[in-house]
């Protein structure tokens, strides 16, 4: 009886781990769609921007025919849906990714160690989840306005800094031991788009879509580099300091 037991927790474990591979690999398609669909539509209304009266009655005329065909009104308006409630479903195979894989990874440590595991029901799975993801959030949100008000602080330093030193008639240079925070800004997002790997004048999608294919490869589940765990967090933090604040603080430089 026992070795049944043992032999049914390493199938169940197999099971967990190919079903965590296959839903791993479907939000990453998923979420490469959705980045891709929303770049399309905004490469549209940029070069409509951009390519002014002519451009636009080019593109309204296509956009008529489009829109009078079947298949091509079909194909707009899924596109459309697909980018709206892509992200939601992402969230959804996320959830359902966590709780199937940790009640069968429970269930088979518990059949492969009864006597040493202690077994979970499955709703416990689901309240732990989402108490994992409401103390993530929180942890990312302080961690910003944390960031933020740090270096609003250096920045508030360097502007009564210059005001000072203008009113002392030492204008044209910074305080001894002090650091322009412009220049350490400008350093740590430079070095932040080198971890994520980006180029300097990179957007959000940009970034969000090559830290995605960084965390999956460095991820400490799935990679096997020996120090995999410290360059996950490494990239991590750098996603974190690329916000949509720092991006444009950056152009304005």
């Amino acid at each position: 009886m026992r070795l049944i037991k043992k032999i049914l927790g390493k199938i169940l474990y197999g099971i967990a781990k190919v079903l965590g591979i296959i839903i791993d690999s479907l939000i990453q398609l998923i979420e490469n769609m959705v980045l891709f669909v929303g770049s399309f539509f905004k490469g549209c209304l940029a070069l409509v921007s951009m390519g002014g009266c002519l451009v636009f009655l080019l593109f309204a005329n296509l956009g008529l025919r489009i829109l009078m065909n079947p298949v091509g009104l079909s194909t707009i308006l899924f596109l459309l849906t697909f980018l709206m409630v892509g992200g939601k479903f992402v969230y959804y195979l996320k959830y359902l990714k966590y709780i199937t894989t940790e009640f069968l990874f429970n269930t088979a440590n518990y059949l492969m160690d009864g006597t040493n595991y202690q077994y979970k029901a499955f709703n416990e799975y689901k309240a732990a989840y989402k108490k994992a993801e409401e103390e993530k959030l929180r942890e990312q949100q302080r961690r910003y306005y944390e960031q933020q008000r740090k270096w609003e602080e250096r920045f508030k330093q360097q502007w009564y800094q210059q005001n000072h030193q203008s009113s002392q008639g030492t204008y044209g240079g910074y305080g001894h031991g002090f650091v322009n925070p412009n220049i350490e800004f400008k350093n740590k997002y430079e070095r932040s788009c080198d971890v994520i790997g980006v180029a300097y004048d990179a957007d959000k999608s940009q970034i969000k879509s090559a830290y995605r294919k960084k965390a999956k490869e460095y991820h400490p589940d799935l990679s096997k580099a020996p120090n995999a765990t410290e360059i996950f967090q490494g990239i991590t933090a750098a996603y974190e300091f690329l916000n949509d604040d720092n991006i444009q603080r950056y152009k304005n430089i």
